[in-house]
């Protein structure tokens, strides 16, 4: 598998598109760009993630087949994304990717090997666990925290509200955008489209997931800065696409599953935020994972719902 390479550059792209599922290169080409759009920084230090973890894989043997389907990527993708959001683009920075990427291409051998006997994926779980760990302990390194403080959501300046016609629609597609970080609704609507060459279902299936998000948020009275950034709908997004199509079959009943993940998915990213509130409130992507991962557990003894072939 060293010996050829063959494939490992599309491979690798095609990592900033498995965040979301999808191999088609061009859904990895406008997600690429829609960093971009988001800021330069967003574009390299995630493309700098996704080449480490998928050399690193690579060096460590992992399959041809997960390499050139960019599966061994994306984790690293999203600790590049995220990292350069909370700390910037630095030197430092730039070895928090280097050493995070290589840390979530292990760990997801790890769980790949824990989880594969329960017919269940890592998800973004590696992610999730090297970031948090790296955002709870920054504080502690003078070097990588100086003045720098937890990062505050948009309520903190503008709590309450109630919800305006922008804050839907904007929110809308800013849900979509952050599941890469992205607030800007322009860079939502590029990820969209991304989604819309993998297939009309994946975008509907996103494009839903982020309404059912606001929907929930408003019911339980969360603030209206927050929904209009999209940060009640990004989990619910993930979620929605794993369970629509991807992971399970979109059956009438089906659908009815994928949604209930997703408002389970949205109810919990306020719990997840709370727990994390004292070392500045990351809830990242928890709730789709924990949510994920327990509708696909319970898929085998459900008659009604069935697994999408593997």
């Amino acid at each position: 598998m060293r010996e050829k390479a063959s494939g490992m550059p599309l491979g690798t792209l095609r990592g900033v598109s498995q965040v979301d599922f999808q191999s088609d290169w061009r859904t990895a080409i406008c997600f690429v760009i829609a960093l971009f759009a988001g800021g330069w920084q967003f574009g390299v230090f995630g493309l700098l993630g996704t080449v480490v973890a998928t050399l690193t894989a690579w060096v460590l043997g992992a399959s041809k087949d997960r390499l050139t389907a960019g599966l061994e990527g994306f984790n690293g993708t999203l600790i590049g994304v995220a990292l350069v959001l909370y700390f910037d683009a630095r030197w430092i920075t730039v070895l928090l990717v280097i050493a995070g990427a290589i840390m979530g291409s292990v760990l997801t051998s790890a769980l790949n090997s824990l989880l594969t006997p329960l017919n269940l994926p890592t998800f973004t779980a590696p992610f999730c666990a090297v970031t948090t760990v790296m955002l709870v302990g920054a504080p502690s390194y003078e070097r990588i925290w100086h003045g720098r403080a937890y990062a505050a959501p948009p309520s903190a300046a503008h709590p309450g509200a109630s919800v305006t016609f922008s804050d839907l629609w904007q929110g809308l597609f800013n849900g979509i955008g952050q599941v890469f970080f992205q607030g800007t609704w322009y860079v939502g609507l590029i990820f969209l489209i991304g989604l819309a060459f993998a297939g009309w279902m994946v975008a509907a299936a996103a494009l839903v997931s982020s309404a059912v998000g606001i929907v929930v948020a408003i019911l339980l009275g969360a603030h209206a800065a927050d929904i209009g950034a999209g940060l009640y709908g990004y989990n619910a997004v993930l979620t929605g696409i794993a369970l629509c199509g991807t992971f399970v079959r979109p059956t009438t009943l089906g659908l009815a599953y994928a949604v209930a993940g997703a408002v389970s998915a949205t109810v919990l990213t306020a719990s997840v935020a709370n727990l994390f509130a004292p070392v500045g409130g990351h809830t990242l992507t928890w709730p789709f994972v924990v949510v994920t991962w327990i509708f696909l557990a319970a898929v085998p003894v459900l008659s009604g719902v069935r697994r999408v072939p593997t």
